[in-house]
């Protein structure tokens, strides 16, 4: 096998299983940090209500845009990089509703800049908790 190929296994991986796992973990994260439904529905673009707990329900049966696949790998990438910042899960949680001096955030939440509805906010917090985990902010 050379170098460009991937293996098998990940080959078969397809977006209807990588929706599903990422509405899983969206679950618990939305648990975790204490979202709202409507706060759920606005970090994953607004789908329509009944979408959304249709997809609850069933995960993997959920076909999901391209922008809310990027939605969640955005918001994994966050938790993830809370949790390494954080040790502690429950700072980890509480982190993305205080305050924030940092400049994306001038003074509000994270959560406040992700609920500013586009998947170019949820990049920047992510791209701004890995400047952090790498050692400065861009």
């Amino acid at each position: 096998m050379s170098a460009l190929q991937a293996p098998a296994a990940a080959a078969e991986i397809g977006p209807e299983r990588m929706g599903a796992a990422g509405l899983r973990a969206f679950e618990r994260i939305a648990q975790a940090w204490g979202l709202s439904v409507d706060e759920q529905l606005c970090l994953l673009g607004q789908p329509p209500r009944s979408t959304y707990f249709a997809w609850r329900k069933q995960p993997e049966k959920a076909a999901l845009p391209r922008d809310t696949l990027e939605r969640l790998s955005n918001l994994l990438g966050i938790w993830k990089s809370l949790q390494i910042l954080l040790p502690d899960t429950a700072a980890a949680d509480t982190w993305v509703r205080q305050p924030n001096s940092a400049t994306p955030f001038g003074g509000r939440s994270a959560l406040q800049r992700m609920l500013a509805g586009n998947v170019s906010d949820l990049n920047l917090v992510r791209r701004y908790l890995d400047g952090v985990r790498g050692g400065g902010w861009s």
